[in-house]
């Protein structure tokens, strides 16, 4: 599956989109899992101490973002799936 990396997160995985391999019916929240653990710099990028994602990280599945899927970070991911994640941003 690829995933397409956005500002900060983007200079910490050195590329704009990573592809992951992920097992069959794997959800948002095992994908966010799989991330960190290939780039474990990413774990308190996107993980408050409670191992949830941070309330301004946005992991965008189809244009859509997870949080707000009936299933949450709990939704399974198909194949061909956009995913975007979105670290938080600012501006003025």
């Amino acid at each position: 599956m690829k995933v397409n990396f956005y500002a900060t997160l983007r200079q910490i995985t050195g590329q704009k989109t990573v592809e992951f391999e992920l097992p069959s019916g794997s959800t948002v929240r095992e994908l966010v899992n799989i991330i960190i653990d290939c780039y474990p710099t990413l774990g308190h990028e996107l993980l408050n101490e409670d191992g949830e994602l941070w309330p301004h990280v946005h992991v965008f599945i189809n244009g859509r973002d997870a949080r707000y899927l009936p299933s949450g970070s709990q939704a399974v991911l198909q194949s061909g799936d956009t995913v975007n994640i979105f670290p938080p941003v600012g501006g003025g």
